[in-house]
């Protein structure tokens, strides 16, 4: 690993102030992330949208969000970290009181699509200020831990206050939570967040930040759209459309004297080996959360809020790990330590994949030690990241880390959550008294299954809910499974490409 600071300069009181505050926004984006889920029911019976208006609604913050941070993290290496932060913050408060109010579907998808592009400011700025407040490698591990910590726990944390909210207020409660916490953080951080900025920083290039962003909307969106509707001719042209984009991008990047994305910095194989591990362990943990919230509340019956909980041991363990993982890293060379947190993660698979018929203490456990395993690798990976770049290249360098998160979180969804929906439809048995024939759609998914089957009598509602468990149980066995390679090759790939720092 690299060193570009010296290592002799330890961090004191205003620098933990300094963290402290970092993680507010940190938490902001990370539960703004999956708060969204369990206002769903509330958001269509209140605004009434269409399909396709409810999947932007869903959709547009993650797609605005891993489309703008490459542009977003250059841009605070040119005109200020804090600065950019402030400001994003700022936005990000405006965008959720408009989303909270808003009084139709259109007026949410802008409000979402705000907050997407405010966020995308927010997250790459606390990491480079990170970077370039703890100039001492076990301080920085420190901080880096805390701001994954902090990622993770908010993810976690997300359905646990919407699920609070939304029993006691209105749907838009789960977004009015930002504003007051926005008050609080704008003058803390003017107060105690040092600014930091590229010494030498090239032109802006709005060209650069137009093509990147073209490049990664449609290429998220298309793995969103594939995984639901196949290679049809939506999921053709939007691949087509951001591999043009992203090769117009890269030979600009290459071409220019003071590069938006500085390309070289992927010659590190440090650099390129953590970013990989990254995005595959967010893949395999994005499908885990996207079966085990079904399964614990469609399968064993647990409310929302039940289910948020079930999983909040696993968040804490990640958290723990995660700093644990800041005094491990002294004993055991990254090299070794990351592909035995992979392991580590597999395991966690494995549990789910193996144990037969699931219940709520065998899905804790499982998510448990996954959580082990993810938050010590995320801990010393985004280390190394930062650390194997210039101080000055700290912002493109968190915001390329951000962008594999996403697309990591989106290709668990999209590739793991393909194998779980082929798998439960090509087991699910269907009485011929339910009218399959007619009502083929019923059964795209179990949520879908269990909802029409409430509207037969018995002994046909009780036959298609016993096949639709049984056939979801094998998907998720078949799904973990996959995890598990998945994780193994996130092992692989860190073993062959990171070293001792």
């Amino acid at each position: 690993m690299s060193s570009f600071t010296s290592p002799t300069t330890r961090a004191g009181r205003r620098e933990w102030i300094a963290l402290a505050v970092l993680m507010i926004p940190v938490l902001l984006v990370s539960v703004d992330n999956t708060v969204l889920s369990f206002a769903l029911p509330e958001i269509s019976r209140s605004l009434r949208p269409g399909g396709n208006q409810l999947m932007w609604i869903v959709d547009i913050y993650a797609l605005m969000l891993a489309g703008l941070l490459i542009a977003m993290g250059s841009l605070g290496d040119r005109i200020g970290r804090r600065r950019l932060l402030v400001v994003g913050a700022v936005g990000f408060g405006g965008a959720s009181a408009l989303a909270a109010f808003s009084s139709s579907a259109e007026m949410l998808i802008a409000g979402r699509a705000l907050l997407g592009f405010f966020g995308a400011t927010l997250m790459p700025s606390t990491l480079s200020l990170i970077r370039n407040i703890f100039e001492d490698a076990r301080d920085r591990r420190t901080a880096i831990a805390a701001w994954a910590s902090m990622f993770s726990g908010g993810a976690v944390l997300g359905p646990v206050v919407g699920g609070y909210l939304l029993e006691h207020f209105w749907w838009g409660s789960v977004f009015l939570l930002n504003v007051p916490m926005i008050i609080v953080f704008v003058p803390l951080a003017l107060a105690t967040i040092p600014e930091s900025r590229d010494p030498r920083p090239g032109p802006f290039d709005p060209i650069s930040i137009g093509l990147s962003l073209v490049a990664m909307v449609p290429l998220v969106f298309a793995i969103k759209h594939g995984a639901g509707h196949g290679l049809d001719d939506t999921t053709l042209a939007s691949l087509a459309l951001g591999i043009v984009a992203g090769w117009l991008f890269v030979r600009r990047q290459q071409r220019s004297s003071s590069p938006m994305l500085d390309l070289t910095l992927f010659r590190n194989p440090v650099f390129s080996g953590a970013l990989a591990a990254n995005a595959l362990s967010l893949m395999a943990l994005a499908g885990f959360l996207f079966f085990g919230a079904q399964l614990l509340q469609l399968v064993l019956g647990l409310s929302p809020l039940e289910s948020a909980l079930v999983l909040v041991p696993g968040s804490v363990a990640t958290m723990v790990a995660g700093f644990a993982a800041v005094r491990v890293v002294e004993h055991i060379p990254p090299r070794t330590l990351v592909p035995m947190s992979f392991v580590l993660s597999a395991s966690g698979y494995a549990l789910a994949a193996f144990t037969g018929h699931p219940t709520v203490v065998s899905v804790m456990v499982a998510f448990t030690v996954l959580g082990i395993g993810i938050g010590l690798a995320e801990t010393i990976t985004n280390d190394l990241i930062l650390s194997s770049v210039p101080p000055a290249k700290a912002g493109a360098a968190s915001a390329i880390s951000e962008t594999a998160y996403e697309i990591g979180a989106v290709l668990g969804t999209a590739v793991l959550g393909s194998v779980l929906t082929a798998t439960f439809r090509s087991n699910l048995t269907i009485p011929s008294a339910a009218g399959y024939g007619e009502n083929e759609n019923a059964f795209e998914t179990l949520g879908s299954t269990m909802q029409f089957a409430e509207k037969l009598g018995d002994p046909v509602r009780g036959w298609i809910e016993a096949s639709a468990a049984s056939a979801f149980d094998l998907g998720v066995q078949f799904t973990a499974g996959a995890a598990i390679f998945v994780a193994l090759g996130a092992a692989l790939v860190s073993r062959r490409t990171l070293r001792r720092g």
